[in-house]
C-alpha cells in the first residue's frame, strides 16, 4: 500500500446483496438498477449488487448494474465452490472494473456446516481463490464468521487466500459478536504477522447485534482496514450491517482523531436513503443516526433557543452535508409549480416536466386538505407518483361505512388492467373490509406478512404512509402508499405490492423461486 492510498478508506456498499437479505427486502429487478445508479453516483467505491448463482433474477441484476455502472468497482458474492465463481464472473466480467468476492465459513461452528476438516478446508480455499483468480484480477476474499475462527487457523486460512492471488482480505464480524477493541486487535495482528499481509487491502464487514457495527467498524480502520462494508439505513438481516451513512460522516465529523478520507459525496446521503426505505419496505427510525427524522430536530426550548443563536450549539453537522435543506420553505395551496420544484431540487430530487405535471396535481390536492405541506409530504407524493405510474391494478375510488356496534363496509372502485370494476365487502374495521374488497376485485392467494402504519409528518392533517408485506407462492413483494386519510393509503399500499408481485410473477416465470439459495450469508 503506497503513502498516497494509506488514508484513503475504500466504501464498499453491500446493500444490494446482504441488504435485500433482509426478510421482506427483496427488491425488483428496476429497484436494484436505480438504487445501483445512486450508489455510483455519489462516490461508493464497490457495489456489491448480489449473489449470481442464488436465481436468475439476482444474475440478471448483478449483470446489467455491470455494464452500466460508470465508476464503481461492481462485485458479485460466489461461495467457495467453482461453478458459484464461474456463475459470478459471468454476471461482473462486462463491468468496467469487476470483482469476484468468494468466501467459506472458518468458525468451528462453520466448518461443521460442510463437514470439512481444517486441511480440507484449506486446499478448498486454495483452490477457488486461485480459480478466481485466474478469471478476474481483483478478488476478495472473505472467512464468515472470522471474529470467532480460532487464531492460528484464521491466520493460516488467511495467508492461503493471500498466496493463492486474493487482492482484498475482509474479516466479517458475521454475527456481531465482538467489541471495538477486539476489531481493532484483531485486524491490527493479521496485518502485522500474516505472511504477505502488507500487500493486500484488509476490510471490516460488522453485523449489528450488539449495537456495535459502526464502533467495530471505525475502530478496524484505526487499526490498518481500509475498506469498510456496509448499507444504506445500515439495513441486512437481523439487527442489521454497519450503516454507510453512519461511518462515512463520522470520517468526515471526526476528521481530526480520524484523519481518513472516502469519496462519498454526502450531500446525496438524505435523498438515497429515503429511496431505499422506499423499495425495502424498511421504514427508518426517527432517531435514526444522520439519516433518521429527528436527527435534525430540536424541540425542547433551550436547544431551540441556542440553534436560533447559533446552530453550532446542538449539532455537530450541517443537514446541508447529509442532502438536507438548510432551511424550510413552507409550501401550501397557493404555492406554484416553480416553487415546487425549486424545493424537489433543494430534497435532492430532480424530475422531468411530465412527473412534474404529476405530482403538481397531487400536490394541489394535497393542499387543498392541508394547512401546510411538508419536506416529508413532498417526498410521499414524490413516491407515490413514481410507484402508480403504468400499474394495472389502480384504486379509483373507496367509500368506508363504520359504525359503532356493527361490522365496517367497504365500497371500492378499482382499474383492472384498464377495465373498471366494483366491490362492496364486510370486514372487522375498515382497512379489512377494504382488504376484502380489493380481493374480491382481483382475487388472489397473497398472504399479508406486515401492515404497518406512520405519520409522515404531526397534526391530525398529517399524511399516513402505510406500508403492507405480501406473500405469493414464496414471493415477496412491499407496497407503500401516503394519504390524509389512512385507510385510502392501505388501500393503495395493497394494490402496490399486489402490482409488484405481478410484475415479478411474469418475470420469474413458472416455477421459479425468489430465494433459491439458503446458504447465501458471507456477512
Amino acid at each position: 500500500m503506497t503513502d498516497s492510498t494509506k488514508d484513503r478508506v475504500v466504501i464498499f456498499d453491500t446493500t444490494l446483496r446482504d441488504g435485500e437479505q433482509s426478510p421482506g427486502a427483496t427488491m425488483t429487478h428496476e429497484e436494484k438498477l436505480e438504487i445501483a445508479e445512486l450508489l455510483d453516483d455519489m462516490g461508493v467505491d464497490i457495489i456489491e449488487a448480489g449473489f449470481p448463482i442464488a436465481s436468475e433474477g439476482d444474475f440478471a441484476a448483478v449483470s446489467q448494474i455491470a455494464q452500466r455502472s460508470k465508476n464503481s468497482v461492481i462485485c458479485g458474492l460466489a461461495r467457495a465452490q467453482l461453478p458459484d465463481i464461474d456463475r459470478c464472473w459471468e454476471a461482473v466480467k462486462h463491468a468496467a472494473q469487476p470483482r469476484i468476492h468468494t468466501f467459506i465459513g472458518t468458525s468451528p461452528l462453520h466448518r461443521a456446516i460442510p463437514n470439512l476438516t481444517q486441511d480440507e478446508m484449506a486446499d478448498r480455499i486454495h483452490e477457488t481463490v486461485s480459480h478466481a483468480r485466474n478469471l478476474c484480477d481483483n478478488v476478495q476474499w472473505s472467512p464468515m464468521d472470522a471474529t470467532r475462527t480460532e487464531w492460528d487457523y484464521l491466520a493460516r486460512v488467511c495467508e492461503i487466500a493471500i498466496k493463492a492471488g486474493a487482492t482484498t482480505i475482509n474479516i466479517p464480524d458475521t454475527v456481531g459478536y465482538t467489541a471495538p477493541r477486539e476489531s481493532a486487535d484483531l485486524i491490527r495482528r493479521l496485518i502485522a504477522e500474516v505472511p504477505g499481509g502488507t500487500d493486500v487491502v484488509w476490510a471490516t464487514h460488522c453485523h449489528n447485534d450488539l449495537g456495535m457495527a459502526t464502533a467495530n467498524s471505525l475502530a478496524a480502520v484505526e487499526a490498518g482496514a481500509r475498506q469498510i462494508e456496509c448499507t444504506i439505513n445500515g439495513l441486512g438481516e437481523r439487527a442489521g450491517n454497519t450503516a454507510l451513512e453512519e461511518v462515512v460522516m463520522a470520517l468526515k465529523v471526526r476528521g481530526d482523531i480520524m484523519p481518513f478520507d472516502t469519496s462519498i459525496d454526502t450531500r446525496k446521503i438524505m435523498h438515497i436513503s429515503r429511496r431505499v426505505a422506499t423499495v425495502s419496505g424498511f421504514a427508518v427510525q426517527f432517531n435514526k443516526a444522520i439519516v433518521g427524522k429527528n436527527a435534525f430536530a430540536h424541540e425542547s426550548g433551550i436547544h431551540q433557543d441556542g440553534m436560533l443563536k447559533n446552530a453550532e450549539t446542538f449539532e455537530i453537522m450541517r443537514p446541508e452535508d447529509v442532502g438536507l435543506a438548510g432551511t424550510s420553505l413552507p409550501l401550501g395551496k397557493h404555492s406554484g409549480r416553480a416553487a415546487l420544484r425549486a424545493k424537489l431540487r433543494d430534497l435532492g430530487v430532480d424530475v422531468g416536466d411530465n412527473q412534474l405535471k404529476d405530482i403538481f396535481v397531487r400536490f394541489k390536492e394535497l393542499a387543498d386538505r392541508k394547512k401546510e405541506v411538508f419536506d416529508e409530504d413532498i417526498l410521499a407524493l414524490v413516491t407515490a407518483a413514481t410507484e402508480d405510474a403504468a400499474d394495472r391494478l389502480q384504486v379509483v375510488s373507496l367509500r368506508v361505512i363504520c359504525g359503532t356496534g356493527g361490522p365496517a363496509e367497504a365500497v371500492l372502485e378499482m382499474e383492472v388492467d384498464g377495465k373498471e370494476l366494483t366491490a362492496t365487502c364486510e370486514g372487522d374495521g375498515p382497512v379489512d373490509a377494504t382488504f376484502k374488497a380489493i380481493r374480491a376485485v382481483h382475487p388472489n392467494m397473497a398472504k399479508l406478512q406486515l401492515y404497518q402504519v406512520n405519520a409522515v409528518t404531526e397534526g391530525t392533517d398529517a399524511q399516513a404512509t402505510v406500508s403492507v408485506r405480501l406473500e405469493e407462492d414464496g414471493m415477496i413483494a412491499t407496497g407503500q402508499s401516503a394519504n390524509t386519510d389512512t385507510v385510502v393509503a392501505s388501500a393503495k399500499a395493497y394494490v402496490n405490492a399486489l402490482n409488484r408481485l405481478l410484475v415479478r410473477r411474469d418475470k420469474a416465470g413458472p416455477g421459479a423461486d425468489a430465494r433459491e439459495v439458503s446458504y447465501k450469508d458471507v456477512s
